[in-house]
């Protein structure tokens, strides 16, 4: 017989940031969550197991079915989350957290429970990067229908990124906002035709018993395996730059790990890479979003000159 369920608590931080980014709409959903909890335990055959955990967009609860450890997750759909199930049904438990139940509608999964305290943030960073490197490789496979899809988005990115930078007050300087549309031009259409996570960073990748790690939360888009790069370089950025804390010393060398562990062509690596850093440095300043802002600021400030360095770019002359 299940235990009566107290009701569940709503961590006051996720609360305030789920509001501070998606205003009266977050706060209704916010309300609905305890109600959510009720339902699925009841239909799943859940028991609480311990205390909420939380992400930017989705709560986490601690749960067991049938004395099986499980976790409960509840995720704010929007187009980058709503196909996470879709995702992890179609890689069915091989480099990816397992997925055993879902409501795509109500956003609501019921997932295997993974060491949440341990993630590839905690392993020194060249050991990280080789092991998100090939789950990077392995986790690019023919897609599922998706909702996104990279030459959707580059077409829109050719057509908007100019206007955008014009109305923000022309903040990224315009070589590199050329560079970018040139490249949303020229591969866009071209992309390849594979699911691709573009959210694998260290954090998103946790210690599992099936497998040594395990990849969880993806934001899956068709693309290029290249596409997903970037995270890998600005997460953990500290052990990148000049700061000789490890021997990926230069962001250069990190991403050299990153496509040699990946197997993918440094070429439309670098492409990508130019063009997600200066949509998250627009994205950047025109966001009111406390301290995300400045981490991405200085992270694409320094990601998005690099990339656009002296290369060849689907055989055009080098900028």
């Amino acid at each position: 017989m299940l235990r009566i369920m107290r009701e569940p608590t709503i961590p006051p931080a996720f609360a305030a940031q789920l509001v501070a980014a998606e205003g009266e709409p977050g706060r209704r959903w916010l309300a609905r969550l305890p109600g959510l909890v009720r339902r699925y335990c009841l239909r799943w055959g859940l028991e609480p197991d311990g205390d909420p955990m939380h992400g930017y967009v989705g709560l986490v609860l601690p749960v067991r079915r049938g004395g099986e450890a499980a976790v409960l997750k509840l995720t704010w759909l929007d187009t980058e989350t709503r196909d996470e199930p879709v995702a992890l049904a179609a890689w069915r438990g091989e480099g990816a957290v397992r997925l055993w139940e879902s409501d795509p509608g109500e956003g609501v999964l019921l997932l295997e429970r993974l060491a949440s305290g341990r993630s590839l943030a905690d392993v020194p960073i060249e050991r990280a990067v080789a092991v998100a490197g090939g789950l990077l490789r392995r986790l690019s496979v023919p897609p599922p229908p998706l909702s996104r899809d990279l030459r959707d988005d580059a077409a829109g990115w050719a057509e908007e990124l100019t206007a955008s930078w014009d109305a923000l007050g022309r903040p990224v300087p315009r070589r590199l906002l050329d560079a970018a549309v040139a490249v949303c031009r020229e591969r866009g259409p071209h992309r390849a035709n594979l699911m691709v996570n573009e959210d694998l960073h260290y954090e998103n990748v946790l210690a599992g018993t099936r497998e040594d790690w395990l990849v969880i939360d993806p934001k899956p888009i068709v693309a290029d395996p290249e596409f997903g790069v970037i995270p890998l370089l600005w997460n953990r950025r500290a052990e990148s730059g000049l700061s000789g804390l490890s021997e990926l010393s230069t962001l250069s060398e990190r991403f050299a790990a990153v496509v040699g562990a990946a197997g993918l062509d440094a070429d439309l690596a670098r492409d990508w890479t130019l063009v997600r850093a200066v949509v998250n440095w627009l994205w950047a300043v025109e966001s009111d979003v406390d301290n995300v802002d400045d981490f991405v600021l200085a992270a694409v400030r320094e990601i998005a000159p690099w990339a656009a360095g002296p290369r060849r770019v689907a055989g055009r002359v080098p900028w």
